[in-house]
């Protein structure tokens, strides 16, 4: 026992020993006790002795060293960032359609399987979209609770130079990446899509690639954090339609309308009437999804509800969607066997559906999801009649799930049903054209009916953009635009506000754009209320015990200088380093110098006036991109507004409305 003690104890004292001390203790060990010796070298914290760690070393810093400047003589660091967002994003949307698209299919094969019991297809059809749903918003929520919506209203607040951490980490990209697979592989069922969750997943990585970027080159992390997130927009959009701007490689809904007279002139007036019945159409669905939004949010009970059974909440509304999108019941009147993406490309098709629902040999012909569109003993009428009326008010239930979730794809989808059913009327009261130059196409319709509804909810023109490069269609630009513009100015009517602007105004997120198309008064008013006082002021000849005092009493990096407190014109700024160099010079030289004949004072390039508004400081703020101006009445410092009191300015204003 004193042997094993006695042992133990020179083993923790090897610890402590020198490098060299160590090396020949172990040597000794070894002859003299070798049983021990592998022991002493476990207990031993020295590492292993590797040859030429030296020369290892110097070599793998070279090589990163000359990989860096091979690097960095190609491109910028933050080019390498643009390039690693646009690989990563267009990634995960490869992952995330391919895992869709199997599942989708295997729930077809499993309803299909089923044929000839009602039953069993009924529970298929409406249980499995009911579990996606609840798992989505259990596992966003439990994860990451900021997961839930689409995420482009809080991405533009950030945008706008709002910080909202929480909604651009890690953990909120795992929880929307997984959530939205959950939603997507819900089906059409639940009608909903992917565009803007998938733009807020870009908008994470390209985050999480700036704080990357600012820790290994020093940057200023705000200047360059909106840069990244506007190239990550881009970069999301395009991933999730294949429609960058300028040419695409190869569209995503590939359409072929004939490149000669695809449209007679007098049917321009016919788009023209499209665009107006899109922008009447879009008014009463951003009513009621304006109207739910707040219902769901005011009503305690239902607030509560979804607050504390989010995932029951999920499940049952899915359930009730499903239910009546169930092929036995009002579902064969809306085609609700196709998926997302097969409804648009049905809608599309360059065939009249009312022509060849009477042709047994062109059914065979045609692709079969038109077929879905007149079932036996129902015209394409009913159903797209049907599709319309029902699946808006769905598609406004539908906004209320709290799970990830985009609504771009379904209003585009639902445009382009608008579109279609007028295609096929004026296609029956004109079977030979409206000048009988050239038959009507309906497909043209949809693609028309598609940007101008998506263009009128969103308040924008690039969704006609978008119709145009996802389906390869340059022949329909001049409808499009036509349809898209009208759409837009009935909609934006009496200032109501758009899809995105209604969430924000909701959530009362602190976005100034949305706050102004809401209440249009909040723009003239002015900033004179919100002015904050200036910490430290420097008079012009100011002395060295003075200026010593303020040094030590603030932290500014610099200060304004006016002419006397009395009389406080405003001269412009001294910076820190100026004022520690008049004190040294003054301490060396004991003179009595003031502060004007020492420092330099630098003209102010920039102030604003306290008769500006909220919006043109905003404006301004967001142009020049500084965290501090100065705030002026007639040449006299009256105070300063900084960001930070910006984002209180908005926050307030958010709460009033």
């Amino acid at each position: 026992m004193n042997w094993l003690l006695e042992k133990v104890m020179e083993n923790v004292c090897i610890s402590y020993m020198s490098a060299d001390e160590n090396k020949q203790q172990a040597m000794q060990n070894v002859h003299s006790h070798p049983e021990a010796t592998q022991e002493k070298l476990i207990i031993s914290n020295e590492c292993q002795w590797k040859p030429w760690k030296p020369a290892r070393s110097q070599i793998r810093a070279g090589c990163v060293r000359r990989a860096r400047r091979a690097m960095l003589s190609l491109a910028q660091l933050e080019w390498y960032c643009y390039i690693a967002l646009g690989v990563l994003t267009a990634l995960m949307s490869f992952i995330m359609d391919l895992t869709v698209a199997k599942v989708l299919r295997a729930h077809q094969w499993l309803y299909s399987r089923l044929e000839g019991n009602a039953l069993l297809q009924f529970l298929c059809w409406t249980l499995y979209p009911a579990c996606m749903c609840a798992l989505s918003a259990s596992f966003s929520h439990s994860t990451c609770p900021q997961s839930a919506g689409s995420g482009l209203p809080e991405m533009r607040t950030i945008i706008s130079g709002v910080q909202m951490p929480d909604y651009l980490s890690l953990s909120n990209l795992f929880a929307k990446f997984v959530g939205m697979i959950c939603t997507l592989s819900a089906g059409s069922t639940v009608f909903l899509g992917k565009v803007g969750p998938f733009v807020h997943l870009s908008h994470m990585v390209g985050a999480y690639l700036h704080r990357m970027y600012v820790s290994a080159s020093g940057q200023n992390k705000r200047r360059t954090q909106g840069e990244m997130l506007v190239v990550a927009s881009g970069v999301g959009v395009a991933s999730c339609f294949g429609a960058p701007i300028s040419e695409t490689v190869q569209a995503l809904f590939k359409t072929r309308f004939p490149n000669e007279l695809p449209y007679q002139l007098p049917e321009l007036l016919m788009f023209a009437l499209l665009g107006l019945l899109c922008g009447a159409v879009s008014c009463v669905y951003l009513f009621s999804h304006r109207w739910i939004l707040r219902f769901v949010k005011t009503n305690k009970f239902i607030s509560r509800f979804i607050a504390t059974e989010t995932t029951l909440y999920s499940a049952v509304l899915a359930f009730l969607l499903a239910l009546v999108t169930f092929p036995h019941f009002a579902g064969c009147y809306m085609a609700s066997k196709l998926t997302m993406k097969q409804l648009l490309f049905s809608l599309l098709e360059n065939i009249q559906w009312n022509s060849i629902s009477h042709n047994a040999t062109v059914i065979q012909e045609s692709h079969h999801f038109s077929q879905e569109w007149s079932p036996p003993g129902i015209s394409v009428y009913q159903t797209l009649g049907c599709f319309i009326l029902i699946k808006i008010w769905l598609l406004v239930l539908a906004c209320t799930l709290p799970l990830p979730a985009g609504y771009f794809m379904p209003v585009f989808v639902f445009g382009a049903a608008l579109g279609r059913f007028q295609g096929e009327v004026l296609a029956y009261l004109f079977p030979d054209g409206i000048s009988s130059v050239n038959v009507i196409n309906p497909g043209g319709y949809a693609l028309v009916g598609a940007g101008a509804f998506a263009g009128a909810v969103t308040h924008t023109l690039s969704p006609a953009l978008c119709a145009l490069e996802m389906t390869g269609q340059s022949t329909h630009l001049i409808p499009i635009l036509i349809a898209t513009l009208i759409s837009n100015a009935l909609s934006r009517l009496r200032n109501q506000p758009s899809f995105y602007d209604g969430i924000s105004l909701v959530k009362k997120l602190p976005h100034l754009p949305s706050l102004l198309r809401a209440c249009p008064k909040l723009s003239s008013i002015q900033i004179r209320q919100f002015v904050v006082p200036v910490g430290s002021v420097l008079q012009r000849g100011e002395r060295a015990l003075a200026v010593q005092h303020i040094l030590e009493s603030s932290m500014e990096t610099d200060f304004p200088v006016v002419d006397t407190l009395e009389s406080p014109t405003l001269l412009g700024t001294v910076t820190r380093a100026h004022l520690q160099a008049f004190l040294l010079e003054d301490q060396n030289q004991v003179s009595c110098r003031c502060l004007e004949d020492t420092c330099p004072i630098q003209p102010v390039r920039l102030q604003l006036s306290t008769e500006m508004t909220v919006k043109q400081t905003h404006c301004i703020m967001s142009v020049v991109r500084e965290h501090r101006l100065f705030v002026t009445e007639k040449g006299k410092l009256r105070g300063v507004i900084t960001w930070s009191e910006m984002k209180k300015m908005i926050e307030v204003l958010a709460k009033e409305v």
